[in-house]
């Protein structure tokens, strides 16, 4: 990918790329981190895409002004976890605490061993909430990763794998198990048609809520920076 910059205050960083699929200049902006990526057909100029995104500016800008604004994980700052905005505060004992206003985290790299600890939080949770679906549909999984993805929070290989990304322990926990259900049911169901959704429907209940929660919302999961 090629990088340059749409000029102005502040100026903008852009991503060229080039696609022989593409037939056309495409503009996307990322919701998670603001990545601004321009895709060009092999064959156009540079120059004529840097022109597209030139007269796009104020599109640019008015999307990037609307992201969330990235947080900061330090002392006294607060973070989501479990859909429940705690206060970040020291604590001289050596593990991490969660309060129900807060969560008590040792000094000295405190961001990382947050971080960690929300990891292996996150797997407990989700390899609960898989364990419940996948006995509520009779199939078993293989194995659970967990990852810091930018483009979906869970997917199931066709070995029956399991991934989720382990910011769902920022959402609400109805949230968590729904995405827990959402990739146990591709176990049975390895696409998107209704019997997958009915699978869903059958071994969760009622998805919607936190289906369109997660899309309202899942960008919010990713402005905390550790």
């Amino acid at each position: 990918m090629a990088k340059h910059q749409l000029s102005g205050t502040p100026p903008v960083a852009l991503l060229l790329r080039r696609s022989a699929r593409a037939k056309r200049i495409s503009l996307r902006i990322s919701q998670l981190d603001g990545r601004v990526t321009l895709t060009l057909p092999n064959g156009v100029p540079e120059a004529e895409a840097l022109d597209f995104a030139q007269s796009k500016e104020s599109w640019i800008r008015g999307h990037l002004a609307d992201r969330p604004e990235d947080a900061t994980v330090t002392f006294g700052q607060q973070i989501s976890i479990q859909g429940r905005d705690r206060r970040i505060v020291e604590t001289s004992g050596r593990r991490v605490l969660l309060r129900e206003d807060e969560v008590a985290v040792p000094a000295g790299r405190e961001a990382k061993r947050l971080q960690s600890w929300l990891r292996t939080y996150a797997r407990n949770q989700v390899a609960e909430a898989s364990d419940f679906y996948a006995e509520a549909l009779g199939r078993d999984y293989t194995r659970i990763t967990l990852r810091d993805t930018r483009s979906r929070w869970g997917s199931c290989s066709a070995e029956g794998a399991l991934m989720y990304s382990w910011r769902l322990i920022l959402a609400p926990p109805d949230v968590l198990r729904y995405v827990a259900a959402h990739e146990v049911a591709h176990l049975a169901e390895m696409n998107h048609s209704q019997a997958f959704w009915d699978v869903v429907e059958r071994i969760h209940g009622p998805y919607r809520v936190p289906r369109k929660w997660l899309r309202d919302n899942g960008a919010e999961l990713h402005r905390y920076r550790f």
